[in-house]
């Protein structure tokens, strides 16, 4: 970058002023805003935020410093954080602060540093987050170069496969230690979280992590007792072939539950469409009822594309609805034995609310494929 004050520049006019923290380099990508307060390590490190530069209205971050990477129980899994980098292109905060806690290994400006992350600070985020929130999520840039503004005209975030740059390229096995496990789940990793993983393992079955462009042969050559559509970034409008590749599983009758994307991806298999949102669901603390029972649950989200209730899938029934509006955030199809949610039933960040979602699924591989 030049030596000019930062700035952050968005594709619809919209300027203003900062300091620049983290890594001093220029980031572009769409701007969307999350009202966390706390899990900043989880949130930036969740493969769903590549492509995205992520505004916290939360007024001061980095009050607790960063933990050390820590793996979870003997795993390669990562105990603190959602992938093994800062997956968001780049941090806008209101105060970037120097906190630490007993499990601190580093200052949150140091963080970014090392993980070559641009931020900028001084910045009413509230103010921002209003603004996309009445206006919708814009493409933006941080730079102190104002001819980076043109550049925006040529990023379109909605056309970019960023599914192929978070998924592994090849089968990833986690294995469960100290017990026989009671079968193997097939995640379809479209940018799997950690946690998700670990809450996976947690059910006494070894995980595979395959690429999300595998066949449907190869995740049938698993011998799963349950499929897994995991989370991750980016349109799910892109992902033709991958689509294709789930009407097929789910025409097996496997156990299957989609997750985040993956409950999207389903949706879609299945005869559902998808829409862009205006500026998306992203917090700890959305309101989500469930339609069966009616009890309400407090959801961690991270998702700019939903489906709604006009869009349903013939045949599928709605599981959860979010209070705020009319997404519907969760499916069940019984003919095809699926279970979906739109949040994270793992959390990380947030509450634990949902956590039973994955009991559920257990119960789903212990009956067995159904004819679908």
């Amino acid at each position: 970058m030049a030596s000019g004050k930062p700035y952050i520049y968005t594709r619809d006019g919209f300027m203003v002023g900062g300091f620049l923290f983290g890594a001093h380099k220029k980031a572009m990508g769409e701007l969307v805003f999350t009202t966390s307060m706390t899990g900043y390590p989880e949130s930036l490190t969740d493969p769903s935020y590549k492509g995205q530069i992520l505004v916290f209205t939360h007024p001061l971050i980095g009050n607790y410093g960063v933990p050390k990477a820590k793996p979870i129980h003997g795993t390669k899994l990562l105990g603190n954080f959602e992938s093994d980098r800062i997956q968001a292109e780049g941090v806008i905060v209101s105060e970037c602060t120097s906190g630490t806690k007993w499990d601190s290994d580093s200052s949150f400006d140091s963080w970014l540093k090392a993980e070559s992350i641009p931020g900028i600070s001084g910045i009413d985020t509230r103010a921002l987050t209003i603004r996309l929130r009445d206006h919708g999520t814009t493409m933006g840039v941080i730079s102190d170069d104002r001819k980076d503004m043109k550049a925006l005209d040529r990023y379109d975030y909605e056309s970019i496969n960023f599914v192929e740059m978070v998924s592994p390229k090849k089968p990833v096995y986690c294995r469960i230690r100290g017990k026989k496990p009671k079968g193997t789940i097939a995640v379809m990793d479209f940018g799997a979280k950690n946690g998700f993983i670990n809450d996976l393992m947690s059910l006494g079955y070894d995980v595979v992590r395959a690429p999300w462009d595998s066949s449907a042969q190869d995740i049938l050559d698993l011998k799963p007792s349950g499929i897994v559509y995991g989370n991750g970034p980016g349109n799910p409008n892109l992902l033709k072939e991958a689509i294709a590749t789930i009407r097929e599983l789910l025409g097996t009758g496997i156990p299957s539950m989609g997750i985040c994307l993956g409950h999207q991806l389903t949706s879609i298999a299945l005869g559902g469409k998808i829409r862009k949102m205006k500026f998306g669901h992203r917090a700890v603390n959305k309101g989500v009822i469930n339609r069966i029972d009616g009890k309400a649950y407090i959801t961690t989200h991270n998702h700019g594309y939903a489906l709604s209730k006009r869009d349903m899938p013939k045949g599928a029934k709605i599981l959860f609805e979010s209070i705020d509006d009319d997404v519907v955030e969760g499916i069940i199809d019984k003919k095809h034995n699926l279970i979906t949610t739109q949040f994270h039933p793992e959390a990380r960040p947030g509450a634990w609310d949902t956590q039973f979602i994955f009991g559920t699924f257990y119960r789903m591989m212990q009956n067995g494929r159904k004819k679908a």
